[in-house]
C-alpha cells in the first residue's frame, strides 16, 4: 500500500506545508506551478544561492485504477473516477511532503549536505536540472562502457 493512500489532507494543505517546510529548513524563494495538462506539478525554490526545481509527476486521470474499482474491474461513474483520481494527487504531495522534510533533516543532521541531497534537482545556467542532465549521459555510459566528457556544461558561462 502507498504511504498516505487513504490521506485526507488536502493537495493545497501539503503544499502550504512543503513550503512552511523549505522555509524552516533556510529556503529564501518559493514557488509552485503545474502543467496545463494535468500531467506535473513543481516546486522551485532557493537554498544557499542555489536553485532548485521538483518535477511531480501527478497521476493521469484516465488511469484504470481510477476509471475502474479495484475489487471487480467494473467502470466507475465520473464522479467516483473523479474522486479516486483527488486521493490519487493528494497521496502524491503527502508523499511529496514527507521526502522533502526526509532530505533536509538529513542535511540539517549532518548526514548530507543540501547540495548532496538536493544534487538532482539543482538548476544548471541552462535551465535543466543535473538529473534531467546526467540521466541519459549515464544511460549512454552504461550502453557504451564509455564515459561522457567532463564537465560539457563549461560552454555556459556561470
Amino acid at each position: 500500500m502507498k504511504y498516505a493512500a487513504d490521506t485526507s489532507v488536502s493537495s493545497e494543505k501539503s503544499r502550504a506545508e512543503i513550503e512552511r517546510t523549505l522555509i524552516r529548513y533556510g529556503c529564501q524563494g518559493f514557488a509552485y506551478g503545474w502543467d496545463g495538462k494535468g500531467n506535473r506539478a513543481m516546486i522551485s525554490f532557493e537554498m544557499n544561492g542555489r536553485g532548485y526545481r521538483i518535477a511531480v509527476p501527478l497521476p493521469a486521470k484516465d488511469a484504470r485504477e481510477f476509471t475502474h474499482t479495484a475489487e471487480r474491474g467494473k467502470p466507475r461513474t465520473p464522479q467516483a473516477a473523479e474522486a479516486a483520481w483527488e486521493q490519487g494527487t493528494r497521496q502524491r504531495y503527502r508523499a511529496l511532503a514527507l521526502a522533502v522534510k526526509a532530505v533536509l533533516e538529513a542535511a540539517e543532521s549532518g548526514i548530507w549536505t543540501i547540495e548532496r541531497v538536493l544534487e538532482s534537482f539543482m538548476l544548471l545556467p541552462n535551465g535543466q536540472t543535473v538529473g534531467d542532465w546526467v540521466q541519459p549521459q549515464i544511460e549512454r555510459a552504461y550502453l557504451t562502457g564509455e564515459m561522457p566528457a567532463l564537465l560539457p556544461l563549461l560552454e555556459y558561462k556561470l
